[in-house]
């Protein structure tokens, strides 16, 4: 599952318009792959435009939100990206969270970890189908696609389709994940030793138990990172770190990461002054040692050197991910200490 090397991505989170530039600044500085996240932007078009200006780099969505879409339109939008990146899309969906889903999507909630299960699988049925031309015939608990004429068949790819990554955190997601997926994509709230003692196990039984664990499988790391080029950006790059893990340790669905550390109290009162928006006096109480378990900090050459002792024959992939504000050429900055 693992090996003895660590692949360095790069996650874009950049304006749309700066997509395909981004992709190639990315591949000029040798990141494995290019993955794009779901925030204020589609992550298929940003593929797309990534796509027609590469040749070499894996694009990935990291993540895309499966339930607020349907497997055939997921399916249809990741073929056509793979199509034109000539074989070199990975799919990476995540759950997201109720209030989301049910809120700002207005799409239905229950069971997620079921409904990422089948829709992985609806995936697989529709790739399938217009692979081989065989009868789409899926039926599930949630979703049915039994319907495929020619008008709307895309035909077979050269490539086959595109390889499909599961965000989770907690050991029913991750399971799915080993279950039905080609990797699995960690959270930024993950630390070293969660991944050894709890997700790793998780994902080998899993696969172990469908009969999958000869085939290849990415367990892709996402390493929150504070650095900067000045003493100024340093500053600013550790408080929005400080204040960005303690929104995550806020979240009740990743409790179980800070419960392992022995900080479920930590998580208690983050929730508390969430509830209340305290963001600043949130950050004030993540001290150093929760800092440096869940984030690496310092110069940008020294962190990329870090990622692997940190999470060599941990993961496969690693991922860097910065405060939302800061210059995202930072992060090719990392990649180029990673890769020296």
């Amino acid at each position: 599952m693992t090996g003895p090397s660590l692949k360095v991505d790069h996650t874009f989170t950049g304006r749309i318009e700066q997509a395909a530039a981004a992709a190639v600044l990315a591949e000029e500085y040798g990141a494995d792959g290019f993955l794009v996240n779901e925030a204020r932007h589609d992550a298929f078009l940003q593929l797309a435009m990534a796509a027609s200006r590469t040749r070499r780099t894996e694009l990935a969505s990291g993540v895309a939100v499966a339930l607020a879409r349907n497997p055939m339109t997921v399916a249809t939008a990741a073929y056509d990206v793979q199509r034109l990146s000539d074989g070199r899309t990975i799919v990476g969906l995540g759950s997201q969270i109720k209030p989301h889903i049910t809120r700002r999507y207005s799409m239905p909630w229950s069971q997620p970890a079921a409904r990422m299960r089948e829709f992985t699988a609806a995936l697989r049925a529709i790739w399938h189908s217009w692979q081989t031309g065989d009868k789409l015939d899926f039926r599930g608990d949630f979703y049915t696609h039994n319907l495929m004429t020619p008008m709307f068949d895309p035909g077979p790819l050269a490539s086959g389709p595109p390889r499909i990554w599961l965000a989770g955190v907690g050991p029913r997601m991750t399971a799915v994940a080993g279950e039905a997926a080609d990797g699995l994509i960690c959270h930024a709230l993950t630390s070293a030793e969660y991944l050894r003692q709890v997700t790793l196990p998780a994902v080998s039984q899993a696969r172990a138990g469908a009969g999958r664990e000869a085939q290849p499988f990415d367990i892709v790391g996402t390493a929150l990172v504070a650095t900067g080029r000045t003493e100024e950006e340093y500053a600013a790059a550790l408080t929005a770190t400080r204040e960005r893990i303690a929104f995550y340790a806020s979240t009740p669905a990743y409790r179980a990461v800070l419960d392992l550390h022995g900080w479920g109290g930590l998580h208690e009162e983050l929730y508390e002054l969430s509830t209340r928006s305290c963001w600043q006096e949130m950050g004030r109480l993540i001290d150093d040692e929760v800092l440096d378990t869940f984030a690496l900090t310092g110069e940008p050459q020294a962190v990329g050197q870090a990622l692997h002792e940190r999470f060599g024959g941990l993961c496969t992939r690693i991922t860097v991910s910065l405060s939302r504000d800061a210059d995202d050429t930072l992060a090719l900055d990392v990649l180029a200490g990673a890769r020296a």
